[in-house]
């Protein structure tokens, strides 16, 4: 295992800084003794250039750490009496990076650690002109934190987006997920609703009435291709296969003429009122209005007993008002989905409202006063 974990980047992001900052301060180091004097580079000087960028490579290990050890190196390359030059360097972006990885404290007390390193080694080496080079490299210090801090800040904000923009991928997946999940119930209760009174209506006639046996049959088969092709149309978008325009009309109230024709064909007389002038509502106004009518209409179906249904739409407001309403049994269970106990409230009735409340509208389900139940909607058009 290695001695310090996390400090592996990748090739680049790890090596090429380090490597760029030894070659410009080797180059600098050498261009520099021809403007200076003191102490000619040795052996031991091109050691203490290279050994700050080679504490760089695991600068992600420990960043406060690797400050402290290249602060360490400048300090010594200085007390030798060697020319002053790009062996900065490797000092400031080990700065950069400790204060980038969050440790501002820590890097700002070794810093001024080195700093101050820095100054008495001035004062040694020549203490009549050391105070003017302090104050120089005291303002280069200043405005290298304040663009670190500046690198930090843009960084964070960086990373609050993408945690930003993950999140809002991660709740649209949600939606999605859930917005499939309510079509699925509203497909597989209706048809399995209408394909099992079918069946019964088969079952019961098949000795006394073959040819009305056959009609239900026919409409069973008609259900079911129906039912499988709406499944194959909504679970298609898990798989990716809605990229081409849908080959059939998408669920909405121009085929309520052929769900009122399915309901009453299952047994259950249906009157259809249309007010005002029809005219096109956007896509998924239109989808919820139609999902509202066939959910209502399973519902009565399922729990309203021997009754009639009436389907209201009224196109005269600035919206689209949907009305289903029925004679038959009021308060018993509408919004069992088939799964829970009749009585009990299922989803049915809960996802009627999901639908209206996401586009703004209302809704009202109850039993109705004069007896049988009322769903009542308006949706923004």
């Amino acid at each position: 295992m290695s001695p310090f974990p996390g400090w592996w980047g990748g090739a680049r992001p790890t090596l090429a800084l380090p490597a760029a900052v030894a070659v410009f301060g080797m180059a600098g180091t050498t261009f520099s003794t021809y403007h200076q004097t003191g102490r000619a580079p040795d052996a031991v000087a091109v050691a203490l250039v290279l050994a700050g960028p080679l504490a760089l490579v695991v600068r992600r290990w420990n960043p406060p750490v690797v400050l402290g050890v290249v602060g360490a190196v400048l300090v010594a390359y200085l007390a030798l009496g060697y020319p002053y030059g790009p062996v900065y360097l490797a000092t400031v972006v080990a700065l950069v990076s400790a204060v980038g990885a969050g440790h501002r404290v820590t890097a700002y007390a070794v810093v001024g650690a080195i700093y101050a390193g820095t100054v008495v080694v001035g004062l040694v080496r020549d203490p009549g002109a050391a105070w003017g080079p302090a104050a120089t490299t005291l303002a280069w210090l200043v405005a290298v934190c304040a663009a670190a801090e500046g690198l930090r800040a843009r960084r964070e904000r960086l990373t609050q987006a993408r945690a930003a923009r993950e999140e809002t991928e991660r709740r649209q997946g949600v939606q999605e997920r859930l917005r499939i999940a309510q079509e699925l119930h509203d497909v597989l209760g209706h048809h399995v609703s209408l394909i099992n009174v079918q069946a019964g209506v088969a079952l019961y006639l098949m000795d006394d009435d073959p040819e009305q046996a056959r009609t239900a049959l026919t409409a069973i088969k008609q259900s079911s291709k129906e039912l499988l092709r709406e499944m194959r149309s909504t679970l298609g978008v898990l798989r990716g296969v809605d990229e081409q325009p849908p080959h059939h009309p998408v669920p909405g109230l121009a085929q309520l003429d052929a769900l009122v024709a399915d309901t009453r064909a299952a047994g259950l007389p249906v009157r259809l009122d249309i007010r005002g002038e029809r005219r096109d509502l956007p896509p998924h106004v239109d989808l919820a209005a139609y999902r509202i009518v066939q959910e209502a209409l399973t519902n009565t179906r399922r729990h309203a007993g021997a009754a009639e249904a009436t389907v209201t739409l009224d196109y005269s407001g600035p919206g689209v008002t949907v009305d289903v309403c029925d004679n038959g049994r009021g308060d018993d269970g509408r919004g069992d989905d088939g799964t829970g106990t009749p009585g009990e409230p299922g989803n049915g009735l809960a996802g009627m409202r999901e639908r209206a409340t996401a586009l703004g509208g209302t809704i009202t389900a109850a039993p109705a006063a004069l007896g049988g139940f009322r769903v009542h909607a308006w949706l923004p058009a």
